[in-house]
């Protein structure tokens, strides 16, 4: 892994665009705070610098060190750039915003299960504080990276430039370590219920919603009996009031906003397994729900079967029978990967690569033994949704640690000095509008030494 010595404009922006607990919670409960700058009509606190600080030394596992100076300028350098988006008449669209919070939450939601579980993590009172503190951030990101786009937009880099970049890392001794990476494919075998399972989970849902209807049974009470989600259970159903925004999955929003106040849903179906939804009240552009939510059952006749298929399969690839693509392609249920000949996503930076010192422990027992054209050991996986499967991996691609070489990691280095470049036009640019920008620091803060002129001194 590279070893950072400062934190750029980009590692402060992830830090934000994750919303990481310490400063949302931060942002929600200290109100009362010192005034570390103010620039423009922009505000850094000082809570905001050890929020900052402490994030980075968490996130780099102590690796980063930071001063309250170095990250205050940081800070400063994204105030400047949003004060001028402004200024420029950079505009940001609710639409752009309220999508940027719904990848918000929804990260949220796949990291802690539930948004009620991310509310309480980072301390607000309920989702919608977390939204509009959300929407504030996101607004700011937006603003800076379009501004950002604007002064940068015509930086371009020759080869003769990725050279002479790449020769003065290592006249300096300077080479970035790059880490070991992987490229993953998969097949994916779904171990499906009965179709007589599947009528029996029907069939009680409608005969739970006939006791309901017809002889004054308590919802809440057969969905604390019934449900197979333990948290369904547990809340008795009630999921309180939902709106259109909120991040539940779209075949369960369309039922709950098609009922009447009072009225009970057919059973219907989800990757959660199937629902019927009790109306309890419609509030202004909200509904107030429950439900109750069964899974069917899957036979042990069944995962046997989706192994033993998916065993022969495996057998056919390493006997050359068929190639690992058209397998995907003619056997595999993951409709993510199916049309890619099966290749994994990495969620977190959407690259087809992993680094494979942060990989899920799990993940990685299964793989780190595989070189380039293996293939894994069939495994069973299942979905927090409940779903069930067996996976088969082949490994892609495979690149060991290894120090920087120009031929072999031409696109990587020249991502690296194609932002430099645009980090060097960023600070020419920042050079000539502090003149022109009200800057106004605190007093513990004029002490210290900064790279840019924003005391204005000389």
């Amino acid at each position: 892994m590279m070893q950072l010595k400062t934190m750029n404009l980009k590692s402060i922006s992830i830090l934000m665009i994750l919303g990481l607990a310490p400063i949302f919670a931060g942002a929600q409960k200290n109100k009362i705070d010192g005034v570390a700058v103010v620039i423009g009509k922009n505000v850094v606190l000082d809570s905001d610098i050890e929020k900052f600080k402490k994030e980075l030394e968490t996130q780099s596992e102590g690796k980063v060190k930071i001063s309250d100076c170095e990250m205050l300028e940081q800070l400063m350098e994204r105030k400047l750039l949003a004060h001028h988006a402004v200024v420029d008449s950079v505009t940001v669209s609710k639409a752009e915003i309220d999508d940027r919070v719904k990848r918000s939450i929804a990260f949220f939601v796949q990291e802690y299960g539930s948004e009620e579980k991310a509310v309480k993590a980072y301390g607000f009172n309920d989702i919608e504080d977390l939204k509009k503190e959300l929407g504030k951030v996101q607004k700011e990101e937006l603003l800076i990276g379009k501004e950002q786009q604007k002064i940068t937009g015509d930086v371009d880099l020759t080869p003769e430039e990725v050279r002479l970049y790449f020769n003065g890392l290592k006249d300096k001794k300077e080479l970035p370590e790059f880490p070991a990476e992987v490229e993953l494919a998969q097949i994916v075998l779904n171990a499906i219920p009965t179709d007589e399972e599947n009528k029996r989970i029907i069939d009680k849902l409608n005969q739970i919603k006939k006791d309901v209807e017809e002889n004054d049974a308590s919802f809440r009470l057969k969905a604390i009996i019934n449900s197979s989600d333990p948290s369904v259970a547990r809340n008795g159903g009630n999921l309180g009031v939902i709106t259109k925004d909120t991040q539940f999955i779209k075949e369960f929003k369309e039922v709950a906003f098609s009922l009447d106040e009072g009225q009970i849903s057919e059973p219907f179906k989800t990757i959660f397994g199937y629902h019927i939804i009790l109306l309890h009240k419609i509030r202004g552009q909200g509904r107030e729900v429950s439900h109750i939510v069964m899974s069917p059952e899957i036979s042990d006749d069944k995962l046997k079967e989706a192994k033993e298929k998916l065993d022969g399969i495996k057998k056919d690839i390493s006997e050359g029978k068929i190639t690992f693509e058209d397998a995907v392609a003619d056997f595999s249920e993951d409709k993510e990967t199916k049309n890619s000949g099966g290749l994994i996503i990495n969620q977190y930076t959407g690259e087809s690569t992993f680094d494979l010192t942060r990989m899920d422990p799990a993940l990685y027992g299964r793989i780190n033994e595989l070189q380039k054209g293996d293939l894994s050991e069939v495994f069973y996986d299942e979905t927090r949704a409940g779903e069930k499967m067996y996976k088969l991996l082949y490994m892609r691609n495979r690149t060991n640690t290894h120090t920087a070489d120009l031929v072999d990691d031409y696109v990587k280095i020249q991502q690296l000095a194609l932002t430099k470049k645009k980090e060097e036009t960023i600070a020419k640019w920042s050079k000539d509008k502090i003149t022109e920008t009200y800057v106004k620091l605190g007093t513990d803060y004029k002490k210290c030494t900064f790279k840019s002129n924003w005391k204005k001194d000389k």
